[in-house]
């Protein structure tokens, strides 16, 4: 699993939203976006760093950022989640998990001193040339939107 780093060309993806709509990277291009890979819809710290994400999402709009959720749920349960907690925030579906693999955010991890295969929550902030401007791994869900938050307004 290669990690990305400020400067790395962003890997291209196209993937399907809540709403079976494809997204790809190129949609974005010449602006900035937030990439989050988390682990799973309706979970605690997913929920919180979700939540937190759409709390900010107007600070981020008005910055020019697009936030954009990646995990290998479906759209089905990336549509309750929007509904149950009022999300904004567009998510989209990495069902093999290749686009995660490509940004270094599935792979071997370990939790309370188990070690397993799965997502590894992580954030890129992709500038408007579709270069890495900031990437994050192992991420603590709670407060990391506003730190991604800080680092947009520069």
């Amino acid at each position: 699993m290669a990690k990305l780093a400020a400067g790395d060309d962003a890997p291209a993806f196209t993937l399907p939203d809540q709403d079976g709509v494809a997204v790809s990277l190129a949609d974005v291009a010449g602006s900035r976006v937030v990439l989050y890979f988390y682990p799973a819809d309706d979970t605690p710290g997913c929920t919180k760093e979700a939540c937190q994400f759409n709390d900010r999402l107007a600070e981020f709009s008005r910055s020019g950022v697009e936030v954009l959720g990646i995990s290998p749920d479906g759209d089905e349960s990336h549509r309750a989640f929007r509904e149950r907690y009022g999300l904004g925030v567009r998510l989209l579906t990495d069902g093999d998990h290749a686009v995660m693999g490509r940004y270094g955010a599935w792979g071997e991890k370990t939790l309370y001193g188990r070690t397993s295969v799965g997502v590894i929550r992580s954030t890129f902030l992709v500038g408007p040339d579709g270069r890495v401007e900031r990437a994050w791994y192992n991420v603590r869900a709670d407060g990391h939107a506003a730190k991604v938050l800080e680092i947009v307004k520069g």
